[in-house]
């Protein structure tokens, strides 16, 4: 995937547009050819962790059966969730900070896993804080 991904940069815009096209059904937003690489070297990558990831299609699963059983779902997490396997950074009063995006949903700080951003967020800051603005995934984020 990397080199695919490294091999973009040699390809020509005509050629980046069709891949475009084809992955999203439309033309590209912008003539930004940085923008339209990033973009495609993204949907890439989703789709090749879509093959992969075999927890994908259990969580589905589940999430039928409770619908068909109850009627309703459990409210799902919203905003960005990271690919699992992510790393994110976070220097904090001098100290670097890495959570590592488990494929479960959950995530790793420290030798113990948390079910969310917020939780670790608390354990280093010892106040509370929104977890992916302390990480950095959403606007208000921290610097």
């Amino acid at each position: 995937m990397a080199a695919r991904i490294a091999d973009l940069a040699n390809w020509s815009w005509s050629n980046l547009t069709k891949e475009w096209r084809r992955l999203f059904g439309s033309d590209p937003p912008v003539a930004n050819r940085r923008f339209v690489e990033k973009r495609i070297a993204y949907r890439w990558q989703e789709i090749e962790y879509a093959k992969t990831d075999r927890s994908l299609l259990e969580r589905n699963r589940r999430r039928i059966d409770e619908l068909i059983a109850t009627g309703t779902l459990m409210r799902q997490r919203t905003g960005v969730v990271p690919v699992a396997g992510t790393e994110l950074l976070r220097i904090y009063d001098g100290v670097e900070h890495r959570v590592l995006v488990m494929p479960d949903g959950e995530f790793e700080y420290a030798g113990k896993r948390y079910p969310s951003l917020s939780m670790i967020a608390r354990e280093i800051t010892g106040t509370r804080w929104s977890g992916p603005a302390f990480f950095g995934l959403r606007k208000g984020r921290a610097r």
